[in-house]
């Protein structure tokens, strides 16, 4: 009742104030990025930096992303929180005057907003594939409130399109959101085109082996896990790593990357410090993937993504049963993943020390999920703000 409470006075003040602003006349040279993560708008962005599409770029950003996108100095960036009051209302109204809006979460100020016609809202989703269930399909709308469960529907029903990198997920937004066909872009999603950028992955790798020089006659293993409700005080590391230094430690390396909210709960070993190593600081992934030769995850999207390295894969699902019943998945997890499922450490190690990469497997995984991300999604979006909302000429 508290949140309840609490989400209606916020979506309250912001629906004022957008009514307010609204009365302003619209900007057709200006577009707003709501962010909560970095690599989908910043592609965008930067795209149209390279383009030389002039127009007037905003950020609304939370607290923790609002130190990222403000270094981009040819672009305005607020944080978007009701604590920063100041920034909160010039936020309201660039939300209300702006031609394009990307959005890349649910955010429920969306419930209250009553765009103009002309207005674009566009769905810049968070990760290009899904294991577990989302938006309408989550386990636990049923038991939110009636007002919670229309607020939902009413900040999907806002979308006026959904960026795809992939018929399959297509398929998925339109249950998760209650969209229908017309509502779906298919461009690919603007994060994936660095894992076609070659040069790139060389200069990461020769950083890191730079910085870690012990990394070189080593293969790396990356550990990541996804976030769980948990604390730091009650979170356990899952793997045995005592044993898996014992087997693995002759020829591998261990790369941790857990959620800052659990990563203090982890104490590695002195015994450890050459085997394991804490990257959970690194605010950029994608950088893990290029130097790591496999990858342990559970229930992440990052195998969506990471499976474009054509690197093998484990699956690591250790409270599976548990797991399923609280979030739920889009299908089976076992014949869904593209790689061997374990459940204990002893039958990770087993695996890894007769692990092959499963080509035909990675590969039809890639196709099925990337079909439309091969490098050149974030070109074509910006096409289709140039064709679709407006010549250049119209947003310079």
């Amino acid at each position: 009742m508290v949140r309840e409470i609490a989400v209606f006075l916020y979506l309250r003040l912001f629906a004022i104030l957008f009514y307010v602003f609204r009365l302003f006349p619209l900007q057709k040279d200006k577009i707003v990025f709501v962010v909560s993560f970095t690599e989908n708008s910043s592609y965008i962005y930067k795209e149209m930096k390279r383009q030389e599409i002039s127009c007037r770029t905003v950020f609304l950003a939370t607290n923790k992303m609002h130190p990222y996108f403000s270094k981009h100095k040819d672009a305005t960036t607020y944080k978007f929180e009701p604590s920063n009051f100041k920034d909160f209302i010039l936020s309201s109204y660039h939300l209300a005057t702006a031609k394009i809006i990307f959005v890349d979460n649910y955010f429920g100020f969306l419930a209250t907003c009553s765009f103009k016609k002309e207005v674009e809202c566009i769905q810049l989703w968070h990760a290009n594939g899904a294991l577990k269930k989302f938006g309408l399909e989550d386990a636990s709308v049923p038991s939110r409130t009636k007002i919670a469960q229309k607020r939902f529907k009413k900040v999907y029903s806002k979308f006026d399109k959904v960026i795809v990198g992939s018929e399959e997920m297509a398929e998925i937004f339109k249950k998760a959101f209650g969209i229908n066909e017309s509502k779906i872009l298919r461009t690919g999603i603007p994060r994936t085109d660095l894992f076609y950028d070659t040069k790139r992955h060389q200069h990461v790798k020769n950083k890191y082996l730079l910085n870690n020089p012990e990394f070189r006659n080593k293969k790396v293993i990356l550990y990541a896990p996804t976030f769980r409700d948990t604390s730091i005080h009650s979170f356990q590391m899952p793997l045995n790593l005592d044993m898996m230094k014992d087997v693995l430690g002759q020829e591998y390396i261990l790369i941790l990357k857990l959620h800052p909210a659990i990563k203090q709960g982890v104490k590695i070993k002195e015994t450890l410090k050459d085997f394991v190593y804490d990257f959970s600081d690194c605010k950029n992934i994608n950088e893990l993937f290029f130097i790591s030769d496999l990858l342990i995850t559970d229930y992440s999207s990052i195998p969506f993504e990471y499976c474009i390295l054509n690197k093998p894969m484990i699956f690591f699902p250790y409270d599976l049963k548990d797991y399923s019943k609280t979030r739920g998945f889009w299908e089976d997890y076992e014949s869904f993943v593209p790689g061997p499922v374990v459940y204990t450490t002893s039958q990770l190690v087993n695996v890894i020390c007769k692990i092959t990469l499963n080509s035909s497997r990675c590969e039809e995984f890639n196709k099925k999920w990337n079909r439309y991300s091969t490098g050149n999604s974030s070109n074509n979006i910006v096409k289709y703000i140039q064709n679709h909302i407006g010549s250049t000429n119209d947003i310079t």
